[in-house]
Order: C-alpha cells, then sequence, then structure tokens
C-alpha cells in the first residue's frame, strides 16, 4: 500500500513541474498556466462527489466491489490518463492535456477513497493513526524525490533542441502509464485481506456520523491550511522584514519544509503504533536525529544550527500527545497556530524558522484527522471517506484567501488565515472528534 502513496505523491507535484513548462511552450499567462491544478485537484471533488451521489442512491461501491478491486480500478483510471499525454503531446493541445489531468484526478480520488480506510482498517482501529502515518511518510518521500526527478527528466533529459517544449512530457508519462497498469495487475492477482464486503444499502448514512460531518470541516481546514503556507513560503522570505531571499534562496528552505512532513509523518507511525515501549523511544529519538546529520550534510551547520531546536521540539510535542490520536492532532495543531501567531508579530530569522518548522508540526494533521474522522463508521467508511476526500477543495479555497488579505493588507497579516484553520483542527483533535462518537480508547 505504501507503494501507491509514494506515486500519486511523486506523480502530483509533477504538476509544479508541468506548469513552467506549458507556460513557455504554450505561451499562457499566469491564469491559464494554473489551470494545470484547477483540473487536477477540481477531479478529486468532482470524483468524491460523484461516488457520494453513487453511493446514495445505489449502495456504497466498495462495500460491493471490495478496497482491493476500488484501488485497481482508480489505478486503471490514473493509467487512461497518463497515456493521454501521449496524443495531447502529439497533437500539441494544452485542453488535451488539462483533460488529461483531469482523468488522472479521478483516478488518484478513486484511489484515496479506497486506500486511505483500507490502510486504517488492517489492524486495530486504536493504531489506525500510526499506519495511516507510515504511508503517508512515503507519500512524502514522493513529493521529495519528484521534483528533483520530473524537473530533471522534463527540462533537461527529454527536453530536445527544436522540438516543442511540451514533446519532453511524453516518455515521463508514458512510464507512468506502464507503472500504473503494472501495479494494477499486481493489485488484482496479489492476495490482500478481504474487508470489504459490507451491507450495501443507498442513502446517507455517512452523514448521520456527527464526529465524520466535523472531519469534513477538519479536512477542509487542514488541507487549506498547509496549502496556503506552502505555497506562501517563498514570497515571505523574499520580504526585506523576514529574510530578503532571492526566489532561487528560498526555494531551496521550501524544501526543508517538506522534508519536515516526511520525518513527522515516520515520527507519527511510530508513536501512534502498539511498539514495545523501549523500542518505540529508541526509534522516536533516532529518526530526528538522523534527519539532523541529513540536514547538517546538505546544508551545511549555519542551516542545522536552526533547524535542529526545531527537531527537538518535535520530539517533546510527540512525548506530551501520549501516543493519542486526537491528543497528538490537538497539541499539534496548537504548536502551528503558535508558529504563525510569532510569524505574524515577529520578523527577521525567527519569522523565518517558524513557517520552515511548521512542515514538521502539519505533518500528521492529515493521517490523525482521517482516521479519527473514519473511526466507528463500520460499512460506510468508504462512503465517509469520499467526503472527507471532496473536503480537500480546502486547497482551493484557503489559498486565494490568504492571497486576498495579503493584497489588501500585507502577506504576514495573511497568516491569521491558515492560524484560523488550524485552530479548528486543534478543536477537532481535542473534542470535536469525540461528538456523536465514544472513540477507541
Amino acid at each position: 500500500m505504501t507503494v501507491l502513496f509514494f506515486m500519486w505523491g511523486f506523480m502530483t507535484v509533477f504538476n509544479d513541474i508541468l506548469i513552467p513548462r506549458f507556460k513557455d511552450a504554450f505561451t499562457l499567462n499566469y491564469f491559464h498556466a494554473m489551470l494545470v491544478q484547477f483540473a487536477f485537484f477540481g477531479a478529486y471533488f468532482i470524483g468524491s462527489l460523484l461516488y457520494f451521489a453513487v453511493s446514495a442512491i445505489f449502495g456504497d461501491p466498495i462495500a460491493r466491489l471490495g478496497y482491493k478491486n476500488g484501488v485497481v480500478i482508480g489505478l486503471m483510471i490514473s493509467a487512461a490518463g497518463s497515456a493521454l499525454f501521449w496524443p495531447a503531446a502529439t497533437f500539441l493541445s494544452y485542453p488535451l492535456f488539462l483533460i488529461a489531468l483531469f482523468v488522472v484526478g479521478l483516478g488518484f480520488a478513486m484511489l484515496q477513497i479506497a486506500a486511505n480506510p483500507y490502510v486504517t482498517i488492517l489492524g486495530p482501529e486504536r493504531t489506525a493513526s500510526s499506519r495511516l502515518n507510515l504511508a503517508q511518510a512515503f507519500n512524502s518521500l514522493g513529493t521529495t524525490l519528484g521534483p528533483l526527478v520530473g524537473g530533471y527528466l522534463i527540462f533537461q533529459y527529454f527536453a530536445r533542441t527544436g522540438a516543442h517544449g511540451a514533446a519532453s512530457v511524453k516518455i515521463p508519462y508514458l512510464a507512468f502509464f506502464l507503472v500504473f497498469v503494472l501495479l494494477a495487475v499486481i493489485f488484482f492477482f496479489v492476495r490482500l485481506p478481504d474487508v470489504g464486503a459490507g451491507k450495501v444499502e443507498p442513502g446517507f448514512a455517512a452523514l448521520k456520523f456527527p464526529h465524520v460531518d466535523l472531519g469534513m470541516l477538519a479536512i477542509f481546514m487542514y488541507v487549506g491550511g498547509e496549502v496556503a503556507v506552502g505555497s506562501s513560503i517563498i514570497n515571505f522570505l523574499g520580504q526585506p522584514g523576514v529574510a530578503g531571499l532571492t526566489q532561487l534562496q528560498a526555494s531551496g528552505y521550501v524544501s526543508l519544509f517538506w522534508f519536515g512532513m516526511l520525518i513527522g509523518r515516520f515520527m507519527g507511525a511510530v508513536e501512534l503504533s502498539e511498539l514495545a515501549p523501549r523500542t518505540k523511544q529508541l526509534l522516536l529519538a533516532a529518526i530526528p536525529v538522523a534527519a539532523g546529520v541529513v540536514v547538517v550534510a546538505l546544508r551545511g551547520w549555519s542551516t542545522a544550527r536552526f533547524y535542529l531546536p526545531l527537531l527537538i521540539l518535535c520530539w517533546l510535542v510527540f512525548q506530551s500527545g501520549k501516543s493519542l490520536a486526537g491528543r497528538t492532532l490537538m497539541i499539534f495543531s496548537l504548536t502551528v497556530v503558535t508558529l504563525l501567531a510569532v510569524s505574524i508579530v515577529a520578523g527577521g530569522k525567527l519569522a523565518m524558522w517558524c513557517i520552515i518548522g511548521i512542515g514538521l508540526f502539519t505533518s500528521i494533521g492529515w493521517s490523525n484527522t482521517f482516521s479519527l474522522a473514519i473511526e466507528g463508521t463500520g460499512i460506510y467508511k468508504s462512503q465517509a471517506s469520499s467526503l472527507l476526500v471532496m473536503a480537500i477543495l480546502g486547497g482551493a479555497i484557503l489559498p486565494p484567501a490568504q492571497g486576498h488579505i495579503a493584497d489588501r493588507w500585507n502577506l504576514q497579516i495573511s497568516y491569521f488565515v491558515p492560524l484560523i484553520a488550524y485552530a479548528y483542527v486543534a478543536f477537532y483533535g481535542w473534542k470535536g472528534h469525540k461528538i456523536g462518537h465514544r472513540a477507541a480508547s
């Protein structure tokens, strides 16, 4: 299952490579170039909305087909979208590229609906957040490696002199097509635990769980807050009152933001697991130590001396979470709220490292929120999952709201938008996931 999470993380960040590639190749303005993200993430909303509608009218499809077959279907849809890149590049059609991305997004929506709940139920509910954090850590590994590989392939290796720029995406997306087909075949024939059998009933049963309804808003806020912070880091670090970095210099620090999410998710997988206490504490100490060594090796001591205190703080916050998914979500989200508040009122290096450090503390947000929101929903897990995936729409709504405030006042003040978002996520970790539902102890 972690292979799936790696693949859609790896492929999702290819969109960041496609935007400048298509902008130059088709002579687009920024608005039209950004339709890449609109087509891709819009498919998440449309796909999950369609899934929920089908489940409400005819009964939950995954309850009938099984989670394994749901994953196979998602992989084949993603393969079909990847295959469309070849004719789009052949005919040099930007609208066809957008259609291809939309189809890939539909496949990823199905994968999200099937894979996330499947990971949570491959064991006891009390350790569901641990398994999902582990899977999401491999997703972060994909988002870390994707830009490096994609940039090399699309901008250098397959960028032939004299050829239209869009042609450089042909081979990479043909490779994606083959990988998705191969994964679909493997998943179809491999023996996996059959947990898809359930009572197939039409209706809106998942909406009758209050903690699911509140969880939708929590996912909306979490994704919106994370995207808002991540999208504004380069501009924030470029401000004279903060760090005054060039875009190239600031982009190097963005990698630390995503690296923090990778480290935090691996630590979350350990902390929320049922490992022996001594083993758990050993790993919780070893992971940030290893991360510190990597930062020193790649970025030097001048960067590491600011990042190491954040790693220590992350370790301390995990200790205070006491291996409880809700408590950990609350404390981590409150830490993000604090870091954002400091970034709003302070400046210089302090504000800079507060924003970069958010990657560490937003890391477990998706996994813990998602697992808490579908806990106790029984045979309606996949329908509840479709509602939560639909809430990814927050990533399309909150960043423009932040941008409007930044245009009207300034970028620092605009961080009140993600601050409010994470404050609600903290509430969900504290009380929201318990409303109308007795959480498993």
